[in-house]
């Protein structure tokens, strides 16, 4: 097969994949089903609480650090979901990845807060961020998993989904440690 025979067939599939997105969002995921306003509230909820607990002091230092979080959980989960391992079954809209609700608000959000509550308080956050990591993957994942919102496959494990959710958040927080000294030391 050539290249641009290739590419013919990947346009025809991306768009028969697309049309089969849009047909079971309609039928089974849309505004009328629960799972949507799950979905909503799951995304509007956590962006909610952070405008009330944010530090503003410190607002472009822990927004950087929870955008680092969710672009980093969202290419690993549009990687995850491509692959079969994590599925999202239920999704705010289907042009827009399955699982933003998480990946753009549960998670960013909640690691964002843990972060300012331990550089605020000086408690440990390697230490917090893998409890909370266990209590997203145990807990979060599980519910959602129990209700039908997410299917783990081909092997994938709520042990690996801790591994991911600590990896992220070490990078997040060894990233962010960077950007604050490279300021720093623009600054002096």
């Amino acid at each position: 097969m050539t290249r641009n025979e290739f590419w013919n067939e990947i346009y025809k599939n991306n768009d028969q994949l697309n049309s089969l997105y849009s047909s079971y969002w309609n039928q089974y995921t849309g505004i009328g089903a629960w799972q949507f306003w799950v979905v909503l509230a799951s995304l509007v909820v956590p962006v909610a609480l952070l405008y009330f607990l944010v530090d503003r002091r410190r607002i472009f230092e822990l927004f950087f650090f929870g955008y680092t979080v969710h672009v980093l959980w969202s290419y690993t989960d549009i990687a995850l979901g491509r692959s079969g391992y994590a599925v999202h079954k239920y999704f705010l809209l289907p042009i827009l990845p399955n699982a933003m609700n998480i990946t753009a608000s549960v998670l960013p959000v909640g690691f964002l807060l843990l972060y300012q509550y331990c550089t605020n308080r000086n408690k440990n956050f390697y230490l917090y961020s893998v409890l909370l990591s266990v209590a997203f993957a145990f807990v979060f994942a599980q519910l959602e998993e129990f209700i039908g919102l997410l299917t783990l496959r081909k092997g994938m494990t709520h042990f690996y989904l801790v591994l991911i959710d600590i990896g992220i958040a070490y990078i997040a927080y060894w990233f962010t440690k960077l950007i604050i000294r490279l300021k720093a030391k623009a600054a002096s």
